[in-house]
């Protein structure tokens, strides 16, 4: 089933592009990561798919459009954007209260088992939380409502690495069970590379880069390489080309596992690296090996 798909999506600002006809698709039971600098599009992307904003183009979420049916869609679809947004004077009590009130699909005692692991009480109020403490409460929130689509935006930032590990750790355990569709952008890549199961570039308001994470383990191998090899490397042409401890390191998309590891260690590159390559060398460019 297709969860979401795009052809065209176009959004403006007076003179500045934020989306120049981007096409996507996402099934589910995805885990899609959105990534991107600054400026690139991605929130704008998820503004359009959670009806938040008018644009150009055809688009279409859960077979809805989001712009004219949002009160429908927003029955199907979670959004965390920023753990500050819960009112800080709220008590935990009363935010249980307020979204067993407004949303047809929480489940209050859901909720309030995923708190039962935290050392979060009832009593306190938002304000008094560590901003990890926040984020646990609003992704047990977000948890016991029965949506299939999860959009997080940059929902760990600010997070120190244990609560954004146990952030994404619940979200596979307690929420993801394959039914369920996930699209997360994030700059912290490192800490979601293995949960997702696709990955998606843009820049300057373009996707750039469109796949799976079985294509991505298998089209793309990085090499830091012998320097008797360096010739032999550059001869393959390799998509990018970097230098660390001294040693000469070129990353590949394509070219046979087997000739690569006689040129040096080779391995999977990490997204950071991967997306490098891409936006540094295909600024404002669709790659043409992305699909």
């Amino acid at each position: 089933m297709t969860v979401l798909e795009a052809h065209g999506l176009r959004k403006a600002y007076g003179k500045t592009i934020a989306l120049d006809g981007v096409d996507l698709r996402v099934d589910e039971g995805s885990i899609l990561g959105l990534i991107g600098l600054n400026g690139a599009g991605k929130t704008t992307a998820l503004n359009t798919i959670l009806g938040l904003t008018q644009y150009q183009g055809e688009l279409k979420v859960l077979g809805r459009n989001p712009w004219t049916e949002r009160k429908q869609l927003m029955r199907d679809v979670c959004f965390i954007a920023d753990v500050a947004v819960l009112p800080r004077w709220m008590r935990v009590s009363q935010a249980l209260d307020y979204v067993a009130g407004v949303h047809p699909r929480f489940d209050r005692a859901k909720a309030e088992g995923f708190l039962a692991k935290t050392t979060i009480r009832r009593e306190s109020k938002v304000r008094e939380l560590s901003k990890g403490m926040v984020a646990q409460l609003h992704l047990a929130l977000v948890m016991a409502i029965d949506a299939k689509l999860l959009v997080l935006d940059e929902p760990t930032l600010g997070l120190d690495i244990l609560y954004r590990k146990q952030f994404y750790d619940s979200l596979l355990n307690d929420y993801y069970d394959r039914n369920r569709t996930i699209i997360v952008t994030t700059h912290q890549v490192e800490d979601v590379q293995h949960i997702l199961t696709d990955l998606m570039f843009i820049n300057r308001g373009r996707i750039v880069l469109s796949c799976s994470m079985e294509e991505y383990e298998s089209r793309y191998q990085e090499v830091m390489v012998h320097p008797e090899q360096i010739g032999a490397a550059r001869a393959l042409k390799p998509m990018y080309e970097r230098q660390a401890l001294g040693r000469n390191i070129f990353l590949f998309d394509g070219v046979d596992h087997q000739q690569l590891a006689a040129l040096g260690d080779a391995r999977t590159p990490s997204i950071a690296d991967l997306f490098i390559a891409v936006v540094g060398n295909h600024s404002g460019e669709t790659q043409g090996a992305a699909r």
